[in-house]
């Protein structure tokens, strides 16, 4: 029995979001490097230089952090988020999008189209997938199993892709020396735990000609894709990051709990109205970071007068050219908030 797979508006709004914080970017293939060899193997004859084989590598971004800041607000106005002000950077990455979607909107199909049309549009073919735990990682990987076909009657290609394993670091190689989509797939215990097979990954290995792992990894300049980074925040996994050296970082989560430039919502409110979900279970009193909660609502005063009585209303509202701020007007019965703010969700009750 293969399994079907349709084309979602929803998912491809997802992918449009991403791809197009990176609009202008040269489309740029076949960047090429020579693969660090490490020691010659012992059979090796004496006076012989190896060189190392032809590899292939991310080109870098071309646009300037003007362009892309233009690029990100330019999506954040079309999907009615929060204007970010300035590119938030890490430690790790000057380049951190946060894509929110809600558990069983298909994020995993997302990120691997999204690896495609970034391949297709800009040429980057070298990403990681890390997760958080081993469960995440079988999931991620019976994805990219089960999409193949799907993804080649679309693309005409198919990612190659693998799990580290600290035990076969020769997989890196055909990683980093292959010219097409390549994905690796890792979960942090591989790169932050204290076991030995942890530590291997920052090891010179003999059976790697006396290389380490991470220096092969980085040297891709590879695309880091976190599926559900809300659980990969401890400081030793997040500074170990930037032992990979990655072009930029993609988020993907339905609860971030630390923001950086968010591109993309699709909370529980809109999985739910969208009939993406069946219901909404709402556990407390307080719901946060959902479209129709977060709009700023703050009533100031009422007044009364031998007329009908007025609302002075603190809210927002978005302008012609997409900035959402906030106004202070007297709103009366039947106004609608919505049409007042020029459209913005979560603002529809009268």
């Amino acid at each position: 029995m293969k399994l079907q797979f349709k084309h979602k508006e929803y998912q491809s709004d997802a992918v449009e979001d991403v791809v197009d914080c990176f609009a202008g970017q040269p489309k740029v293939e076949g960047v090429t490097y020579r693969l660090d060899p490490g020691k010659l193997a012992a059979s090796a004859k004496q006076g012989e230089m190896d060189y190392g084989t032809e590899a292939f590598r991310n080109a870098p971004i071309a646009l300037d952090k003007a362009q892309l800041l233009e690029n990100i607000q330019k999506v954040q106005r079309r999907r009615n988020l929060p204007q970010s002000k300035a590119l938030v950077a890490t430690k790790n990455c000057d380049v951190n999008l946060d894509v929110e979607m809600e558990t069983g909107t298909g994020k995993t199909y997302v990120y691997i189209r999204s690896m495609l049309e970034l391949n297709r549009r800009y040429g980057w073919s070298k990403f990681i997938i890390v997760v958080p735990s081993i469960a995440i990682r079988e999931g991620a990987q019976k994805s990219l199993e089960i999409t193949a076909e799907h993804f080649l009657q679309d693309y005409g290609k198919r990612p190659r892709f693998f799990t580290y394993d600290s035990t076969q670091p020769h997989k890196l190689e055909s990683f980093s020396s292959d010219g097409g989509i390549n994905v690796m797939i890792i979960n942090v215990q591989a790169f932050n735990a204290t076991g030995k097979d942890a530590r291997r990954i920052y090891e010179e290995l003999d059976d790697f000609q006396s290389r380490r792992p991470i220096d092969v990894i980085k040297a891709n300049h590879p695309i880091l894709i976190l599926d559900e980074p809300q659980k990969m925040e401890g400081k030793k996994t997040t500074d170990s990051f930037k032992e990979f050296n990655p072009l930029f970082v993609l988020r993907y989560s339905a609860t971030h709990k630390t923001e950086h430039n968010k591109v993309h919502r699709l909370d529980a409110l809109d999985a739910y109205n969208q009939k993406l979900v069946k219901k909404i279970r709402v556990h407390g009193i307080a719901q946060k970071g959902l479209s129709g909660t977060t709009r700023y609502l703050y009533l100031e005063s009422i007044v009364v007068s031998r007329q009908a009585p007025l609302a002075r209303l603190e809210f927002e509202i978005k302008d012609k050219s997409g900035t959402i701020r906030t106004i202070l007007r007297k709103v009366g019965v039947g106004d609608n908030l919505k049409t007042l703010s020029n459209g913005l969700g979560g603002t529809e009750r009268q």
